[in-house]
């Protein structure tokens, strides 16, 4: 089972569907989340090189756990378009405890089977 603070909600951006998606997928078949949410296009404001900038963005909404988020960011950034992108983990301090569970399953990687010595 796992504890409640060793899951994280990840956030990140990305500029297109289509990056969006890519990136959803590598991290769910890599097993590095468990699930992620890509939501609707919205409008991010920010400084960039001394300027404010604005852009259209898709949110990504990661789960995963504390022991893969080295590895999850790691695939991010080799992935994504951004020179720095936006990364931060949220730890989860509640959450349903069936769901947790499928959550640490989900990114847990199976273990290789024994070769048969016989």
């Amino acid at each position: 089972m796992l504890p409640p603070t060793d899951a994280l909600l990840v956030l990140t951006t990305l500029p297109d569907e289509a990056s969006a998606r890519a990136l959803a997928e590598k991290l769910v078949s890599e097993r590095l989340a468990a699930c992620v949410n890509i939501l609707a296009p919205c409008t991010s404001v920010y400084h960039w090189r001394d300027a404010v900038e604005r852009a259209a963005e898709i949110p990504l909404l990661i789960k995963t756990t504390r022991e893969r988020y080295p590895a999850l960011e790691a695939a991010v950034r080799a992935a994504h378009p951004y020179e720095i992108p936006e990364l931060l983990a949220v730890p989860v301090t509640q959450g349903l405890t069936a769901y947790l569970g499928w959550l640490a399953d989900s990114v847990t990687i199976p273990a290789s089977p024994v070769p048969d010595a016989s």
